[in-house]
């Protein structure tokens, strides 16, 4: 069977916080309606890699990437690319879940209307249902769509996060920790979620939790004081590394 055309190519990546290098020669190819884990130990640079992928960098000043981020094909450093365009088709879910103070409805309705998918109030309508139950979340809160999303629990605020970034209808979804969060049942809906998701989407996760990884992943990449140690399916990741190092970290010995 015939390997997919990636959805990322990332080529040679060096990224820089002022004069300090972050990543140092990141290469990997992220292939389509699969997870993509990201694991390794805190400050190795697996979220900044993570916020390359839509340009989340760009917010902070004095950084600068040097390689190649292909989206498709295309370069998405490249000079003449719309951000707000780059970042709807590579949406992100944070850590810590960060609803608008407003209703149900108008955070899920929040990106449709800003981009302008539609101004057809029905179409509204259908966009915000089959975003929340694409989220897992339309049985809870199908009779409760005008009320505070803050007053949600935590894992029903994640998953209402989820259903606002899928409303603008992105092709790959970037999550960095989203259930560090959360209790263990509402982490199970997370990862539960995250199934369905790559059905249609393309995922790539941050986590530091390398059970976590095992579960939901079908890549894994280990992330060592900025380098890509080692890339592979994350059976044979977790069965068979390939690196010293690799091993090393997933049993325990380094951490």
């Amino acid at each position: 069977m015939d390997k997919p055309e990636p959805v990322f190519k990332i080529r040679n990546v060096d990224f820089y916080y002022g004069s300090i290098l972050a990543l140092h020669q990141i290469s990997m190819e992220i292939l389509p309606n699969l997870i993509t884990a990201l694991i390794g130990p805190s400050g190795c640079g697996k979220s900044t890699f993570l916020r390359s992928l839509n340009r989340m960098n760009d917010t902070i000043s004095g950084t600068r990437l040097e390689g190649q981020i292909l989206l498709n094909g295309a370069d998405i450093y490249s000079k003449d690319v719309d951000l707000a365009d780059l970042r709807q088709r590579v949406g992100m879910v944070f850590q810590k879940p960060n609803p608008f103070p407003q209703s149900v409805f108008d955070n899920v309705a929040f990106g449709p209307r800003v981009v302008g998918l539609t101004h057809d109030k029905n179409e509204l309508n259908l966009i915000v249902e089959r975003s929340l139950r694409q989220s897992a979340l339309w049985d809870e809160v199908k009779d409760h769509l005008d009320e505070n999303a803050l007053s949600f629990s935590l894992g029903e605020q994640q998953r209402l996060c989820i259903a606002r970034l899928l409303a603008v209808q992105p092709e790959v979804i970037l999550m960095d920790e989203p259930a560090s969060a959360l209790d263990p049942i509402a982490t199970l809906r997370i990862e539960e979620l995250m199934f369905e998701l790559k059905k249609n989407y393309t995922i790539v996760i941050v986590t530091h939790n390398m059970q976590q990884a095992a579960r939901v992943s079908d890549y894994t990449g280990l992330f060592w004081l900025g380098e890509l140690v080692e890339f592979s399916p994350t059976e044979k990741m977790f069965t068979r590394p390939e690196k010293q190092l690799s091993e090393d970290y997933i049993t325990g010995k380094l951490g």
